[in-house]
């Protein structure tokens, strides 16, 4: 059992008293062998005296040791259980606000960030990105003919073929990749320090491994497409803007028959 600091106190005035009253009695001791030498009247009346101060001191001793233990403690311990609940409330309401923060920033189907925290990253990656005049790379993904799925086979086949297209793109894309769901069957991935080239040839990836997924659930087994628009930041425009360019590319992938990458 671990002991708070005013506990360890409060013994230790207890220890103390103890000890002054240990010392009170060896006192007591030698002065009665050194009144042995004295005759027998004055050593009455210095027994007499000091008898009287012993029973003073050992009553106040008695009243402190009293008072410490049926007062003192009981109020040190209350303050410290009082001190435990509001540390154990503290921890409690931190670990709930890294939940709410995590969940605010995550998205609740895919376990993938949300639209909120690409939003951010996005524009820290180009203001980071900046000083170094290095590129950024953003692609952006649909997938093609979604709402028949859904309305097809239901929003739960919908669901699992939402959670094996994220868990492809964790799959092909790097550690300090951002890959983001930012709502319904629209995806999003920043790609930082990727030029044209190789961005065109990691969305290329991605669209056949999006391609070759096999969702199956009960007696049904589903494939589905994406369409793809990639744009590399130019070093001058903003995160918005770059994101515009991306997207205009998405829906010019999207006119020119699907399941294809526009650059």
């Amino acid at each position: 059992m671990r002991f708070h600091k005013a506990e360890s106190a409060f013994f230790v005035f207890i220890t103390v008293i103890l000890a002054a009253g240990v010392l009170i009695v060896y006192a007591y001791e030698a002065i009665d062998s050194a009144a042995q030498a004295i005759d027998h009247a004055s050593r009455l009346e210095v027994l007499g005296q000091f008898a009287r101060l012993l029973f003073a001191t050992g009553v106040l001793q008695a009243t402190a040791l009293f008072f410490g233990i049926f007062f003192i403690y009981p109020l040190i311990r209350t303050q410290v259980k009082e001190e435990g609940k509001l540390r154990a409330m503290t921890e409690s309401l931190s670990a709930r606000s890294e939940t709410l923060e995590h969940a605010a920033l995550t998205d609740g189907l895919t376990g993938m960030q949300n639209r909120r925290f690409f939003d951010d990253a996005l524009r820290e990656y180009i203001e980071e990105f900046r000083k170094i005049g290095k590129p950024v790379g953003l692609m952006i993904l649909d997938l093609d003919h979604f709402k028949m799925v859904n309305d097809t086979h239901g929003h739960d086949v919908g669901d699992q073929v939402l959670k094996a297209v994220a868990g492809c793109l964790k799959d092909m894309t790097r550690y300090h990749d951002v890959v983001a769901r930012l709502g319904g069957e629209e995806f999003a991935i920043v790609a930082p320090n990727m030029d044209d080239t190789l961005l065109t040839k990691l969305g290329e990836r991605i669209r056949k491994a999006v391609s070759g997924l096999v969702v199956v659930s009960g007696n049904v087994r589903l494939k589905v497409t994406t369409s793809i628009g990639v744009a590399v930041w130019d070093g001058q425009e903003t995160a918005e803007e770059l994101f515009r360019r991306a997207d205009k590319h998405l829906y010019q992938a999207k006119r020119l028959g699907r399941n294809r990458i526009c650059a």
